[in-house]
């Protein structure tokens, strides 16, 4: 495969009948472990799932990947490489021409790659961050619009490191063209972004579509689109490729009909809905931006979000990366990584020593798992419906390890008698600057989880404790270093027995912000 542009010269792989689709969806459903007999006829392996919730070969291709295993994405890191620059549609919440280095959108890159450096890259950060399990591909335009840049670097990096999974995202449009290829190189994820199924919707959310040559505009435009990833995601799901699909939430134009499209990407085999908020700031130079639309609350999003979980498993751990992200979800190390300290680097890449580190890891996971266990047996009679959000400020691990003033971010986690479920993140101002704590941006943390009613804290001071219990919410700190869930199910336990004894009473919180803006990339 010397000349790339072989990759763009095979042909589409055909789709199955229409008559063979109900047979062949059922079957991708048995072979993923996510059947829908029975009641709801929800699938069975979500984010939350673990080994004993599905089949073998599917708990191996989830198991360490951090966008389709939300318990995974605490111990592992992904990476992305900017190798595919062009695209072949126009949505109206991207602006690919904004290159900001602390910034962090999809389509946002600080440096394009060649697939040869991409490769070199690759090893270089999984040499230095043993826990990086995935190789994603996606941007800054659409792989499947750049496709022998795409498929070249896949195979680079298949030849070199052939522990690393292989993930692509794309728009969907070229995708039928390309099923084929992706299979033959191995790439187990596929990431769709679905919109709409309903043109007229569409023709709101994308100005034009590159197709046939040609640029066709309008709800022809959006008519081409929709079917052609409703194709794509079909042959994948035919061919036991696992797939995710993401939907940006734009209220007023499609947030009620999401709830469509997660009935329609279900029936076609998908593994993971990602339902995510727009993003509209002015400054970013989007359509969407400049005109004023604005995006999803905190508890509009999660209310779509668990509408739709009740037919679907959900993710709710995105970050909406930058199409160069590296490290764990939650944080961008790309800053490290750059191009010209790539090629001062001798890479030593030692496979052996990555596979020890990641089995330490399982020790720590499998260790986390029991205690969540073990604490929720104790919540084995309460029958109370109430539920609350709580707020935790951590590193990574799965536990409680950072301090309030130097998170950038708080997860989410919702507690009732079934246990601890992770619902989200949000993004926040650091509240210690060079030492000092900042009001203005203790302003930003309240707004960011007025819904919550406490925080989990490794440590905080008596100025900020202060003011947040003002505010309603309670700042936790007992738990410092433990298991999140562990420590959430035993808060949750004690909340109650504190309403039965009357020592508090519980009070509806109201909603929160989502922060508009991402991560920074800290050069280190």
């Amino acid at each position: 495969m010397d000349d790339s542009r072989s990759f763009e010269t095979y042909e589409a792989e055909p789709t199955p009948a229409p008559e063979q689709l109900d047979d062949i969806m059922q079957k991708m459903a048995e072979h993923k472990g996510c059947g829908t007999s029975g009641g709801s006829g929800k699938a069975s392996c979500g984010t939350g799932a673990g080994e004993n919730d599905m089949p073998t070969e599917i708990w191996e291709k989830v198991k360490n990947h951090p966008c389709y295993s939300e318990e995974a994405h605490h111990h592992y890191a992904r990476m992305h490489v900017a190798v595919a620059p062009a695209c072949n549609i126009q949505c109206n919440y991207c602006n690919r021409k904004y290159d900001c280095a602390n910034e962090s959108r999809p389509g946002v890159v600080s440096e394009k790659l060649s697939p040869e450096q991409a490769a070199k890259k690759v090893l270089a950060v999984a040499s230095a961050i043993p826990q990086m399990t995935v190789l994603g591909i996606a941007g800054p335009g659409d792989p499947l619009a750049n496709p022998g840049k795409t498929f070249k670097t896949f195979e680079l990096i298949s030849e070199a490191a052939p522990d690393i999974k292989l993930c692509l995202s794309t728009n969907g449009l070229s995708l039928p063209d390309h099923v084929e290829t992706i299979k033959k190189f191995n790439v187990d994820h596929v990431t769709i972004t679905i919109n709409m199924t309903d043109p007229d919707i569409g023709a709101e959310i994308y100005p034009w579509v590159f197709w046939k040559h040609k640029r066709v505009t309008g709800k022809e435009a959006a008519k081409i689109l929709t079917d052609r990833q409703l194709q794509g995601l079909e042959m994948l799901t035919a061919n036991g490729i696992l797939c995710k699909v993401n939907s940006v939430m734009i209220p007023g134009i499609n947030d009620d009909h999401l709830v469509t499209v997660n009935r329609e990407v279900k029936s076609r085999g998908a593994f993971l809905h990602n339902i995510m908020p727009l993003i509209s700031s002015p400054e970013h130079g989007t359509v969407f931006g400049l005109n004023g639309q604005r995006g999803p609350s905190a508890q509009e999003l999660k209310a779509l979000q668990d509408s739709c979980e009740g037919e679907m498993n959900m993710m709710r751990h995105c970050r909406q990366c930058r199409a160069d992200a590296v490290g764990l979800l939650g944080e961008d190390r790309s800053a490290e990584f750059t191009t010209d300290k790539i090629m001062e680097m001798e890479v030593n890449y030692d496979l052996s020593s990555r596979q020890a580190y990641q089995e330490k890891v399982e020790e720590e996971r499998q260790a986390k798992v029991a205690a969540r266990n073990a604490e929720l047996e104790t919540l084995a009679g309460e029958n109370a419906d109430l539920k609350i959000l709580v707020a935790v400020a951590t590193k990574g691990s799965g536990r409680i390890n950072e301090h309030f003033g130097h998170a950038d971010e708080f997860q989410i986690y919702e507690l009732s008698s079934n246990g601890a479920k992770f619902v989200g993140h949000r993004r926040v101002d650091l509240y210690c600057q060079g030492g000092y704590g900042e009001e203005e941006a203790l302003e930003t943390v309240i707004r960011a989880i007025n819904d919550c009613t406490a925080v989990f804290v490794a440590k905080i001071g008596h100025c900020p404790k202060e003011d947040l219990a003002k505010a309603g919410i309670e700042a936790v700190d007992q738990y410092a270093y433990e298991f999140i869930e562990q420590s959430a199910i035993s808060y949750f336990k004690d909340y109650l027995a504190k309403i039965r004894s009357g020592e508090i009473t519980h009070v509806t919180r109201g909603d929160a912000t989502i922060r508009q803006g991402a991560f920074v990339s800290v050069d280190a």
